[in-house]
Formats: C-alpha cells, sequence, structure tokens
C-alpha cells in the first residue's frame, strides 16, 4: 500500500508541529527494537503512521494503551480531538541485507558487525513508526543503544556515549526519510572547519583506503564547504557533517542532513584513477549542496524532486570543476552522463525535468523518477538556465528562495517567483517549455553556400558555444549564440567546420553539416579540446549505425589522449552496441574490434593505460594473455592489477572456459573481502556450462541480497552463451515480479538484471505479456525502458 498523494494532502492538512524521540536497540544480531514518541498538533479526526512489518507493537496515546488496527503497514489512529498528542510506539523490527531499512552486515575480513539505517522513499518506515511523508518535517531527536566500543554516527552531533548508550542532538525540522543511522566499529578521521565538527569514517577493514585519502577527502570537503558559504547566503544549516562509507547502499551517496552515507565503492581498493577522483569530488559537491537543497529546503511532494536532485547534480559537476579544482569533471558528464539523459528522454517513460503533481499519484510512481531525466538533464537543463539568465541573478533567486523557505517545504511555483523577481526575462515562459515539457530539441547546421546556419527543431530558446575550426581541425575560434525561431547564419566562418553546443551548455540533439560530419568522423580525435570532442563523441555514439559506430571506436580510440572519454566510450560500446544492437553471430568480431583498439603497446599515459586495460578485459578471446596477467598480477606492460582489472580478468577468462571453480575459489581466498565475494560469484555464474548457469538461477531465486542478487546476474547472462542461457529468459520473466515486490532496490536490481543480448520476437512477447498484468512500478520502467531501447 503506498501513500498517495491525495492521503499526504489529507493528512498535511491535519498534521502540525510533529516531532520524533527515537530510541534504537541494534544490540541483538536477530532483531532490533524501535521506540518513538510522535508529537504533533491536529485539528482532530482520524489517520495513520506508517510501520512496516513489525513482529511485535505496543502502542500508547497520551500516556494510554491502545490495540489499534494495524495491517504491518499502517497503525490507525482514530478519533483524535483536535490539540496536542503523543503517540508512543514501541515495536520489534527486523534486520534487512537489501538495503532498505536496518541493514546488517558481517564483514568477511574481520567478523566484525555493521548496522545502518538505510532510508529512502517508503522505506523510513521500516525503521520506526512515522508520519513517512515529505511535507510533515519534523525535529529528530534519537538514541541508539549499541556496542560501546563501535562509533555509532546519526544527522545530530553526538551529545553522550556511555556504556553503549549513545544520544545525539536534536536536529532542526527535517523530512523523517532523511534520518541517517550508522553503528559499527569505523574507523575515523576527524576535524572542525569554521567551527563544525566534520569526519569521514569507513569500516575497520577499509581503514587503509580511509588513510590513503583522507587528506584529499579533508579538502575537498573543506573547499566544497567554503565555496557554498560564499555562494548561499543561509548559513550550513546543521551543528556537524559527517561522511560514512557504509557497506551495501544501494546508490552512490544519500544526502542525510548533517550524516552523509556513501556507497564504499567511492573509496576503491587498490588503484585511484583521476576519474575516480573527479567522480567522488562531484558527489561531495552534490551531496553537500543538498543540505541547502532537500535538507534546509524540501519539496511538497514528489513531482518536485528534481528541486533536489537537478539542483545537486548540476553544483556537483559545477563546484567539482571550478571550485575544487578536478579539471575534466565537466567532459565526463558530458561524455558518460549527459548521453543517457538523451536516451531517457526518447523512451515512453520519458517526463518533464517538473511533472506536475497529479502525474505522481503515490509513492510507487515517485520511486520512478529518480532518473537519468531528473538527474542528466535536470543538471543539463539547469545549466542552460544559468548561461540564460546569467549567475548573478540566478544565485540572487536561489538565495532569496532559501531565505524563505528555511526548514520547510517549497514548490517550483515559489522558486519561479525568487528567480522572476531577480530576473528581467521571462522565467516562467522558460520553465513552460524546459521544465514543464518533455523531450528536446534539434540543433541544425546546414550551409548557405559555404556559409553555416544554425537553425532549431523544436521550441526551447538556447544559449550556447559554437566552435569553429580549419579543415585540418585546428582551432579558429568560439562564440556564444542565441537561438530560438529565426536562423543564425555566420557567415566569416564559411568554409569551417563548425560545432554547435560545444560546450555543452544547452540540452539539445545535435545535426552537424555534412561538410563538418565527415571531417570529424575522419579525424575526431585530432580536436585539441577533450570538452569538444566530449561533446562530439557522445553525438555520434548516439547516431551511428553499428558498423559506423565500431568503425568509430577502431579509427579514433586507439588517438585518443583522454582517459575518461577512452572509458566512456568503451562503456557505451559494451551497454549500447554489443549487448543491446548486435545479434549474437555478429558479437565475437565485434569484441576482437574493440580489443584491438584497446592494444596496450608501449602506452605511456598510466590513466589511459588503465581505462585500455579495462576495455581489453572484457573484449578479448586471447585466454593466453588473460593468464599471464593473472600470474604476474600486472599486464604485459607492467600495469598492475588492482582488484577490480584483477577480477574483470577472472570474469572475461571463466566466460572463455579459461578458469574452473576450485581456481575461483582461490581467487576469493587471496582477496578475503566482500568485493572479492562478489567477485567470484560472477565469475563462478560466467562459466560456460549448463551447471554453472543452474547454479546462478537457483541462487538468484533463493534468499539473497541486492549485492549478490546483481552478481549473479552479470555472471549469468554471458553474451557469448546464448544457447546456453536461452532457457532462462522465460524465467526470468516469469520469476521478476515475484522477486521486485521484496523493496524497491530489489526492484530496479532485478530490472536491470535484463538479459544482456537482443531478444527474439518470441521472448520480446513475453515481456510484453508479463507487463499486462500486475507488476512493480520500478520493475514495469525498467522493462519498458528496455523494449524502448531495443527498438531503437
Amino acid at each position: 500500500m503506498s501513500l498517495t498523494l491525495n492521503e499526504a494532502r489529507a493528512r498535511a492538512a491535519m498534521l502540525s508541529e510533529v516531532s520524533y524521540d527515537l530510541t534504537f536497540d541494534v544490540t541483538s544480531p536477530d532483531d532490533f527494537r524501535s521506540q518513538v514518541a510522535v508529537r504533533f498538533d491536529t485539528t482532530g479526526g482520524d489517520t495513520f503512521l506508517e510501520l512496516h512489518q513489525a513482529t511485535s507493537i505496543d502502542v500508547t496515546v497520551d500516556g494510554e494503551t491502545i490495540t489499534p488496527a494495524y495491517d504491518e503497514k499502517r497503525i490507525t489512529l482514530e478519533g483524535l480531538t483536535p490539540g496536542t498528542h503523543e503517540v508512543v510506539v514501541d515495536a520489534r523490527l527486523r534486520y534487512v541485507t537489501d538495503g532498505e531499512g536496518m541493514h546488517t552486515f558481517t564483514d568477511p575480513v574481520d567478523g566484525e558487525r555493521y548496522v545502518g539505517g538505510y532510508l529512502g522513499l517508503d522505506i523510513t518506515q521500516r525503521l520506526f513508526a512515522c508520519f513517512d511523508q515529505l511535507d510533515l518535517k519534523a525535529p529528530i531527536t534519537v538514541t541508539v543503544l549499541a556496542d560501546p566500543e563501535w562509533t555509532v554516527l546519526s544527522n545530530g552531533r553526538l551529545t553522550k556515549a556511555k556504556s553503549g548508550r549513545f544520544e545525539f542532538a536534536t536536529t532542526p525540522p527535517i523530512p523523517c526519510d532523511l534520518l541517517a543511522v550508522a553503528a559499527g566499529p569505523y574507523a575515523s578521521v576527524t576535524w572542525e572547519h569554521r567551527g563544525v565538527p566534520m569526519g569521514w569514517h569507513a569500516r575497520r577493514s577499509l581503514a587503509a583506503e580511509l588513510n590513503r585519502d583522507a587528506a584529499e577527502l579533508r579538502r575537498v570537503t573543506e573547499v566544497c564547504f567554503d565555496h557554498y558559504a560564499k555562494i548561499f547566503t543561509e548559513p550550513f544549516p546543521f551543528d556537524s557533517y559527517d561522511q560514512v562509507f557504509v557497506p551495501d547502499l544501494n546508490w552512490g551517496a544519500m544526502e542525510c542532513p548533517g550524516c552523509v552515507t556513501w556507497n564504499e565503492l567511492m573509496l576503491p581498493r587498490g588503484r585511484v584513477t583521476d576519474d575516480n577522483r573527479r567522480r567522488r569530488a562531484m558527489v561531495v559537491a552534490h551531496e553537500m549542496s543538498h543540505m541547502w537543497f532537500a535538507d534546509l529546503v524540501s519539496p511538497v511532494w514528489w513531482e518536485d524532486a528534481w528541486l533536489n536532485e537537478s539542483f545537486a547534480d548540476y553544483m556537483g559537476f559545477e563546484v567539482a570543476e571550478f571550485a575544487a579544482g578536478y579539471a575534466g569533471t565537466r567532459v565526463s558528464f558530458e561524455a558518460a552522463y549527459k548521453p543517457g539523459a538523451y536516451l531517457a528522454d526518447r523512451r515512453r517513460s520519458t517526463h518533464p525535468v517538473a511533472p506536475a503533481a497529479q502525474d505522481v499519484p503515490d509513492v510507487d510512481t515517485a520511486t520512478t523518477i529518480f532518473d537519468r531525466i531528473s538527474y542528466g538533464k535536470g543538471n543539463a537543463v539547469l545549466r542552460q538556465l544559468v548561461t540564460w539568465l546569467g549567475t548573478e541573478d540566478f544565485l540572487s533567486g536561489v538565495n532569496a528562495h532559501l531565505t524563505r523557505h528555511r526548514f520547510a517545504n517549497a514548490t517550483l511555483e515559489d522558486l519561479l517567483s525568487a528567480l522572476d523577481a531577480a530576473s528581467p526575462r521571462d522565467v516562467r515562459g522558460w520553465a513552460q517549455v524546459w521544465l514543464r515539457q518533455s523531450g528536446h530539441d534539434t540543433i541544425k547546421v546546414s550551409r548557405a553556400g559555404d556559409v553555416p546556419v544554425f537553425t532549431r527543431e523544436g521550441v526551447r530558446p538556447h544559449r550556447f558555444t559554437v566552435a569553429a575550426y580549419t579543415p585540418s581541425l585546428e582551432p579558429v575560434g568560439e562564440r556564444l549564440v542565441d537561438l530560438a525561431d529565426e536562423p543564425v547564419a555566420l557567415p566569416e566562418w564559411a568554409g569551417l567546420v563548425v560545432v554547435p553546443n560545444a560546450h555543452g551548455e544547452t540540452f539539445a540533439r545535435i545535426e552537424l553539416d555534412p561538410f563538418s560530419y565527415d571531417i570529424v568522423v575522419r579525424d575526431l580525435a585530432a580536436l585539441s579540446d577533450p570538452l569538444v570532442r566530449a561533446v562530439l563523441w557522445a553525438t555520434l555514439l548516439d547516431q551511428v549505425p553499428p558498423a559506423a559506430h565500431l568503425d568509430l571506436v577502431a579509427r579514433q580510440l586507439p588517438r585518443e589522449t583522454s582517459s575518461t572519454l577512452v572509458a566512456a566510450a568503451l562503456d557505451r560500446t559494451l551497454k549500447d552496441l554489443v549487448r543491446r544492437a548486435l545479434p549474437p553471430s555478429d558479437v565475437p568480431a565485434a569484441l576482437e574490434v574493440v580489443a584491438a583498439a584497446c592494444k596496450l603497446d608501449g602506452e605511456p599515459d598510466e590513466q589511459r593505460a588503465i581505462a585500455l586495460a579495462g576495455g581489453l578485459a572484457w573484449s578479448t578471446s586471447d585466454a593466453a594473455l588473460l593468464r599471464r596477467w593473472l600470474a604476474a598480477d600486472a599486464t604485459d606492460q607492467g600495469l598492475a592489477l588492482d582488484p577490480a582489472l584483477r577480477w574483470a580478468t577472472v570474469r572475461r577468462l571463466a566466460e572463455l572456459g579459461g578458469i574452473e571453480a576450485a581456481e575461483i575459489e582461490a581467487e576469493r581466498l587471496r582477496d578475503g573481502t566482500a568485493g572479492g565475494d562478489l567477485g567470484a560469484v560472477t565469475a563462478l555464474a560466467a562459466r560456460p556450462t549448463a551447471e554453472a548457469k543452474a547454479e546462478a538461477w537457483a541462487a538468484m531465486t533463493g534468499d539473497v541480497s541486492v549485492s549478490r542478487f546483481r552478481a549473479l546476474a552479470e555472471g549469468l547472462w554471458t553474451l557469448s552463451q546464448r544457447e546456453l542461457v536461452t532457457p532462462y529468459v522465460a524465467a526470468y520473466v516469469a520469476a521478476a515480479p515475484a522477486l521486485a515486490r521484496r523493496g524497491s532496490a530489489f526492484a530496479a536490481v532485478v530490472g536491470k538484471a535484463f538479459p544482456a543480448f537482443p531478444l527474439t520476437s518470441d521472448e520480446l512477447d513475453l515481456v510484453r505479456d508479463a507487463l499486462r498484468g500486475d507488476i512493480p512500478a520500478v520493475l514495469r520502467r525498467e522493462w519498458e525502458d528496455e523494449l524502448d531501447d531495443r527498438a531503437a
């Protein structure tokens, strides 16, 4: 039973002045105790608290014990009189291993136990009884009973820790789904900056990695903090700022006020690449910006989730690049993130960046809009807004908005009012075409004689950079252009190659004129600016047919100097071309093309060598080469195999039938970590035997965690083993709906476990038939997107 918009509106009209006093007892490894005192004012009548599948429950209302109606989802509160009430719910709840609720994890390295409350849409109720909606923000006071030797973190500053009782300061009003709890024997690096206690934390077995990166993590945190202190007039809203790498988080990070939770993949074992550092700096900036957009000012309902995510995504890339000093962060956005937003905007599931409230009628629907539209497209659209308005007017409106609605809730209309007051431009007209309508325009280049002429197919005003080059791709100049209804001609650049949106300021499809297209396709790697190359790599890979895609990779990838662009091109080739577009009979030849393009002979640039080695690891059919890598723990050129590259090598060797279960188990023991366990799971499932596939499928349909299911699916659907896995296509379609009902995160991983090769018409009909039935919303979205992508 998902909370509906109408229910949320009715409850918000009835309740006010909500607060929570929480005590969690996580000392037992079997289940945990959740005690909450909920205080609120009401206009009177009936309402309900959400609480998911408590195994026992005691409820008092204003000190009197009651036996309420409870259906394992909602606690009914009947006949409340107008005024102030206190409801106390004392419950026992199960731990989870899927990252949705009070998650428990035992570290295979040292046997240590970790517990954490990982929340999100419809998940808070798995931790405590609550009014689980955004616009009933509340102060939260947390106490945790845990092992006295543990580190325990929550949103407020720790005020007392004695005999296993950890007490935290009361937060300002925040959405209850942003509560954070992290408990275990964490390794920590702590300090104070501008009066705010700060810390980075990781599992004890990752202490070496935390210490390795601690200086950089601290520097980035402080730089971002100082930057936001400069551009936002509202001060940092919370009393402390911890960032904790937690096991099995289902997303990259979560913006819990004062206590951001991070996926441990952001603290890699072994080598930390430049791309790793750029992405991590971007996420630091992204999550810290949420302290203002999401935490200080929150949406009223989920249709305005973009106000959280689009702003944070834009700020993340912008601040990492220009304030934190991670050059190339925007290159990574154009090459690796923005293409997915264009793809998403062409699917039937596309939606406006800012949909109407009625288009998000319940929380189940809301879980489907945290997607590449709300992130990648929203980021790009906001960048276009800043380009169009100017930074000064944009920040003036944003700051007025933040101050007006501090520790409260706000809507798109509230933001537009603030921007409209700050700018002479027609902000509402801009928002109508950019935020309220789905789809994107096309910017076309044609020639009037030799003169380049720009036209727009669509309805949106665009401001973007045009770059001009000689026919040998030497730079001539750049110009900011405004394009709307009327064509724009640039006669001074007659006879030159021209690239619209060369710096990625707008969100639109690009169609080069034939003259520019032919030269760019022939000599893309010769362009000196990696940002322009990023825009063009993304454009070409989006538009060329499979044969031309492979030809572009074969001719340009060996000459591409940016490791970011190499990695992005390889990733798109694997996911968009090899796995989705090519018939199985064409896959071996395509992999040979990729492997040849990833040749490592004499590569002097370590970052580029890392990206190429990763591509070679999944594309080569040379088992002897992979064997040599494992034996030397390095490539033939001496590049050390970090854990990720070593497991990629083992997996590909397993796909080729070149390694048996006993040796994979030896690799797992050699690794000795949770990541190694998952690497072994994937490799075992990838072996080309019927027995391996049967074992993988049985494990996938048993009692399995999200991360283990993902690892099994990656090994099951091996590209070169179509005949072996054909029986599991129908089995997957039949089993997926029930599996997806375990929770939204599990539903997402089940949907993403769609067979990684083209399906026959009969197999596609199985999916279409299943979609006519009762399918969880997240799974339905994933499957419909897969069908759309394969039909494109």
